[in-house]
């Protein structure tokens, strides 16, 4: 996180805006917060990625639906703030862009565990909106996605992690 005065000089330095979103926020792991796979269990685990929300964690914790939902509507505030033709960078944690990525490839929240993100990698999403052709007489406008790439980790003298992340 960037202190008041890194903020500033960002935003100081440049026209454009800093904005920092909750809902943009890591997984809340609860009372499972600082505890291995092994401590937790597989089963519970194995249940909690496929999306078995029995198995959220107390003291906070939350479910992949529940974080997916929360990070979808950040996004969708993000992109009406921003200008069409314009771009937007999202500077989050894993399970933040496997939430956007997942969504954007389709790919079911049950799913998303296993998509392969690199720790300090690159993900590209290009939102754009086009005329409803379902219905002549219909002004909608529907949002497409398209995944430019995902993971992308520059060669930028970065070590591979130690948890085997990337």
């Amino acid at each position: 996180a960037c202190s008041k005065q890194q903020q500033q000089q960002t935003t100081s330095d440049n026209d454009d805006e800093l904005v920092i979103k909750a809902g943009l926020k890591e997984l809340d792991r609860g009372s499972w917060c600082g505890k291995t796979k092994d401590e937790i269990g597989t089963d519970l685990m194995a249940r909690f990625d496929a999306c078995d929300e029995s198995v959220t964690p107390d003291e906070g914790g939350e479910s992949y639906p529940t974080l997916q939902k929360r990070v979808l509507q950040a996004r969708d505030e993000i992109l009406a703030m921003t200008d069409p033709g314009q771009c937007t960078a999202i500077v989050s944690h894993l399970q933040v862009t496997r939430s956007i990525l997942s969504e954007a490839l389709h790919i079911p929240t049950h799913e998303m565990t296993n998509l392969p993100i690199a720790t300090a990698s690159i993900t590209c999403i290009d939102y754009y909106y086009s005329d409803d052709d379902d219905d002549d007489d219909s002004q909608q406008q529907q949002q497409q996605q398209i995944v430019h790439f995902q993971s992308f980790k520059p060669d930028v003298g970065l070590a591979t992690s130690k948890d085997g992340a990337n």
